[in-house]
């Protein structure tokens, strides 16, 4: 089992009358390669149940494994050094650092792998070629179109060559076509054996996932297989 979690809580303000769950007892388990969507809408908890999937956070009670390593057991710069080498993360907001060239960019996660400078130029412009941007290299993010910014995102989860990629709400931020151009690459990078952990409130785009996990005010309500929409 590649992600288990078991009778996950993330509390707030715990035992105090502000005191919200914003996981409530969540239990989860995702195989290598498989595609899932984590569907709800705004405050329902997906994106607190990917920042703990993602080692982003850690639960306040409960069991999270990753490749049957338990997290609570790791300090800062393990968890670190697992969101480096095991997660490639999408966010909606594309997360590019302003001041650097998409090359950069896609560069940096390699640079914290301690990666030699002529192998990180290789899957720097591998990366981006395969998302159809290596033309924009020397660009830095506000001379590209949002749909670009977002695929230099995607070159940057990608180019460390993780097992898994974890999307969230990847297409908010673009127009349908390029948002769809999006979703197809996530179908064609599980097809080759990433395990896909796709966020969003939204049940068209959750159609593109074999596996669909509802969650509602911090816990799962439904968690079922279904056909896929291909793009």
């Amino acid at each position: 089992m590649l992600i288990d979690i078991e009778n996950v809580y993330k509390i707030y303000n715990e035992g105090t009358e502000a005191e919200v769950r914003a996981l409530d007892g969540v239990n989860l388990a995702i195989d290598r390669g498989e595609f899932v969507a984590v569907v709800g809408q705004s405050g329902s908890g997906k994106s607190t149940l990917m920042n703990i999937l993602g080692c982003l956070d850690i639960p306040t009670r409960g069991t999270y494994r990753i490749d049957g390593q338990d997290v609570r057991e790791l300090d800062d710069a393990q968890l670190s050094h697992i969101r480096n080498k095991q997660v490639g993360f999408i966010f909606q907001g594309y997360n590019l650092i302003q001041s650097l060239t998409a090359y950069e960019n896609v560069e940096l996660p390699l640079i914290y792998q301690n990666v030699s400078a002529f192998k990180r130029r290789e899957l720097v412009m591998d990366a981006m070629a395969r998302v159809g941007v290596a033309e924009r290299y020397r660009h830095h993010p506000a001379e590209m179109s949002g749909g670009q910014q977002q695929r230099v995102a995607i070159a940057r989860a990608i180019a460390t060559h993780p097992p898994i990629i974890m999307a969230d709400e990847p297409t908010g931020a673009l127009d349908s076509h390029t948002g769809k151009e999006v979703l197809r690459f996530l179908q064609e990078l599980n097809k080759e054996g990433s395990t896909i952990i796709l966020i969003t409130h939204d049940n068209s785009i959750a159609a593109t996932a074999r596996r669909v996990v509802r969650i509602s005010d911090g816990r799962i309500i439904q968690d079922q297989e279904q056909e896929v929409d291909w793009l």
